[in-house]
């Protein structure tokens, strides 16, 4: 396929990052474009996490960069990082602060001297697009795990970033919960185009909702690419778990094998 240079959003070339002498990621080089989710898939300590981290300078590579267009994120201040890329971590602290107070600081790199009727305006938008109108004046520790959610993907959104970045959304969720912040990420991406980039468990829930997929195992990169690069010769070499996958529906399905 011919990717129009115009519409990549996110470069990503060298990549390279060690904690100490331990070296956790070798040369990550992989692309996103306006309106496309990837999923990060691998086994646990594979670097999923600190990908995500050194792709918004969380963590500072020790080689590589990424690129937003034509800006090299590792020459930006904490503001402006924070104005191209929406960053969700995977547990959100809860405070006291109201559901409309915490999305309204999503806008703090935007802001100068004062909260301007377009902030407003813009972190209406944000709960109306999540539905959480109803909740916009609860605190947000007294908020369930799904609605905790929903509330940190609005406060990334309103930063208005090219690029969002969500570590394993659905972790703890219920089937619901989870079906609902997975949907909801797909309507932000396409919506809005931007990119998104999101580390994930569930390889089935992968293939429905993601365009793109990154196989990590020991820090490289194993496989890159759309659906035909997810394959039961692939899935076994990074997870160790021999699988089958047949399609229902038009869509692949992965079973594992029982070896007994």
């Amino acid at each position: 396929m011919n990717m129009n240079l115009a519409d990549i959003n996110l470069e990503v070339n060298g990549l390279n990052f060690s904690y100490g002498g331990h070296h956790v990621l070798a040369d990550m080089n992989f692309q996103v474009e306006r309106g496309e989710l990837l999923a990060i898939l691998g086994p646990n300590g594979a670097g999923k996490t600190t990908l995500l981290k050194c792709l918004n300078a969380i963590h500072k590579p020790r080689g590589g960069t990424v690129m937003i267009q034509d800006t090299s994120v590792f020459d930006l201040g904490p503001d402006d990082i924070a104005k191209l890329l929406g960053y969700v971590p995977q547990r959100v602290e809860a405070a006291r602060l109201t559901v409309f107070d915490t999305i309204l600081m999503g806008r703090k790199p935007h802001i100068k001297w004062r909260v301007r009727d377009r902030d407003l305006k813009i972190v209406d938008a944000a709960i109306k697009r999540l539905s959480l109108e109803e909740l916009s004046l609860r605190y947000i520790d007294r908020l369930s795990g799904g609605e905790l959610q929903k509330v940190s993907i609005a406060r990334a959104l309103v930063q208005e970033p090219e690029v969002m970045l969500l570590d394993e959304p659905t972790s703890s969720l219920d089937l619901k919960n989870q079906l609902d912040i997975l949907r909801m990420v797909r309507n932000v991406v396409t919506g809005h185009r931007v990119s998104a980039v999101m580390t994930m468990h569930d390889l089935n829930t992968a293939l429905r909702y993601a365009d793109k997929f990154l196989f990590l195992k020991d820090g490289g990169i194993r496989s890159c690419g759309g659906p035909e690069c997810v394959t039961a010769e692939m899935i076994e070499e990074v997870y160790g778990v021999p699988v089958e996958i047949e399609s229902r529906k038009g869509k692949p399905v992965i079973h594992p094998l029982d070896e007994m």
